[in-house]
C-alpha cells in the first residue's frame, strides 16, 4: 500500500485517539484503496499498519451507528412492515442521524483534507444492503414502492425509550383508463358542500358534499377497498360540466391511490365491480397501471388536443335550414373567460379553433350541432356568445339569441 496513504491513515487514527471503526476508516480512503466495501478497506489499512480493531471502544466519528444498524434496524423494519401489513417489491432507504456525527465527520474530512462521500450515504447504503439480503426485495431508485426512513437522532440521548425509530412511506400507485358519464347529474370529482366547505352541515346532510356521487368516487371506492389505500385522487384530461354527458370512447384519466397496502390489484375485477355498482351512471374502461408522470401528461395535454361535442341548440327566433350554413364561418374564436367560471379561471382572451362543424335542422327554433374543436374551447359560450365575450358565436352569426339546451362530449383526443 502506498506509503503516503499509510501516513495519512496513521494521522486519521491518531486524530480519533485510535477509536475509529473500519467503516469510517475505510470510507475516508474509498477513492484510493480498492476493496469490497469500506469495512474491507479499513481492515486492509489496519493489516498494513499492524493494528488491531478494539470492538469495545466507541468510534469517535460515527459513535458506533453501524453497530446499531446491524443489531436493531432489521427488527424495527420487520416490526413496522408487519404492523402496516404492506405489500411491496422495491424500496429505497433514507436516514436522519445526529448532528454530532455529521459535524464530527465533516470536521475531520476538512482538517485532514479528505474528499469522499459523507457518512449519511454509507449509512443509507448499509441499511439498504441489510434489507435487500433479508427482505428479498431490491433497492430501486427509479421505481420504489416504499421509502424506509430510519431516524437515529435520539441514539446519543440517554434514557430514551426508543432511540431509533423507523417510518415507512408508502408511495402511490397510478391507474389509467377512460370513463363515460351517462347522466347529467353528477360531477367528475368530489365536490365539497358550498355552505360548509366540506365540514358537514344540515344542508348537505352532514356528508360534506354538494353532490352525493361523482365519477371519481364511483370508481375510487372500489379501488380503495382492494388496495387498502388511504385516499384516491382523480386526474382527468379536462372535465365536463355536471349537466354534460361524456359519451363515445370516454375521457382519459389517471386514478392516484395514496398509501396502498396492496399494490398487486386485479384491475379487471375492479373495473367490472365498479361498472356494476355504477350501472347506468358511469362506465370505466381499460384500467391499467401507469407511471406518476402520466397524470401530469394527461392534465397538461388537454388544451393541445381536440374534443368533439354534440349540442342541442335552441333559438329565440325562427331560423331556416339555409341559416345554418352560415355557421361554417365559425373558425377562429376569440373567447374571453366565461362569466360562469371567472371566479376560478384567469380573466383573459383565449384564441381557439373550430376544426369541423355539422348541423342538423330539427324545427324553426332548434337544431343539433356536431362540432370538433381545439381543446379548451367553451362550447356553451360559443353558442350563447356569453354577452359578447365569445366572438364570433352562433348567436352572432344567426342574428338571434341561441342557447345550448343539452351538451354531450362524444370524443376526446389525447396523446
Amino acid at each position: 500500500m502506498d506509503k503516503e496513504i499509510l501516513n495519512k491513515a496513521e494521522e486519521l487514527i491518531n486524530e480519533t485517539n485510535g477509536n475509529i471503526c473500519n467503516h469510517c476508516l475505510g470510507r475516508k480512503f474509498s477513492d484510493v484503496i480498492e476493496g469490497n466495501g469500506n469495512v474491507e478497506r479499513g481492515e486492509k489499512i489496519r493489516a498494513e499498519l499492524g493494528l488491531e480493531y478494539d470492538e469495545d471502544e466507541k468510534c469517535e466519528i460515527c459513535f458506533d451507528i453501524f453497530k446499531e444498524i446491524d443489531s436493531k434496524v432489521l427488527d424495527l423494519v420487520y416490526e413496522k412492515i408487519e404492523f402496516l401489513q404492506i405489500e411491496f417489491d422495491s424500496f429505497v432507504v433514507g436516514c436522519k442521524i445526529p448532528k454530532e456525527i455529521t459535524e464530527k465527520d465533516a470536521e475531520i474530512s476538512k482538517k485532514l483534507d479528505f474528499d469522499v462521500e459523507i457518512i449519511k450515504r454509507e449509512v443509507n447504503r448499509e441499511i439498504g444492503k441489510l434489507l435487500e439480503a433479508n427482505l428479498e426485495q431490491e433497492v430501486n431508485f427509479d421505481k420504489e414502492d416504499i421509502v424506509v426512513m430510519v431516524d437515529f437522532r435520539k441514539m446519543l440521548t440517554e434514557d430514551v425509550e426508543t432511540p431509533i425509530k423507523v417510518r415507512i412511506q408508502i408511495n402511490p400507485i397510478f391507474i389509467e383508463g377512460r370513463y363515460n358519464k351517462l347522466v347529467r347529474t353528477i360531477p367528475q370529482t368530489k365536490w365539497p358542500c358550498r355552505k360548509c366547505k366540506g365540514r358537514g352541515c344540515e344542508e348537505c346532510d352532514f356528508t360534506g358534499k354538494q353532490y352525493p356521487e361523482s365519477v371519481e368516487e364511483l370508481l375510487s371506492e372500489t379501488a380503495l377497498k382492494y388496495s387498502k389505500g388511504y385516499e384516491a385522487k382523480f386526474h382527468g384530461a379536462g372535465r365536463e360540466d355536471i349537466d354534460v354527458r361524456m359519451l363515445g370512447s370516454g375521457r382519459p384519466f389517471v386514478l392516484e391511490i395514496k398509501e396502498p397496502k396492496i399494490r398487486k390489484l386485479d384491475l379487471k375485477k375492479i373495473e367490472m365491480e365498479a361498472n356494476e355498482k355504477a350501472s347506468g351512471k358511469t362506465e370505466y374502461h381499460n384500467l391499467r397501471y401507469t407511471e406518476r408522470k402520466r397524470k401530469a401528461e394527461i392534465k397538461t395535454s388537454s388544451p393541445d388536443t381536440y374534443k368533439v361535442y354534440r349540442a342541442l341548440v335552441e333559438c329565440e327566433d325562427d331560423i331556416s335550414k339555409e341559416d345554418l350554413e352560415k355557421l361554417q364561418s365559425l373558425k377562429i374564436i376569440n373567447q374571453r373567460t366565461p362569466v360562469r367560471v371567472s371566479h376560478r379561471r384567469a380573466d383573459k382572451v383565449r384564441v381557439k379553433e373550430v376544426k369541423e362543424l355539422e348541423c342538423e335542422y330539427i324545427n324553426p327554433r332548434s337544431f343539433e350541432m356536431i362540432v370538433k374543436t381545439e381543446g379548451g374551447l367553451y362550447i356553451k359560450e360559443l353558442i350563447s356568445s356569453d354577452e359578447g365575450r365569445s366572438k364570433p358565436s352562433v348567436t352572432e352569426v344567426l342574428g338571434t339569441q341561441a342557447i345550448c339546451k343539452e351538451l354531450d362530449v362524444i370524443e376526446v383526443g389525447i396523446k
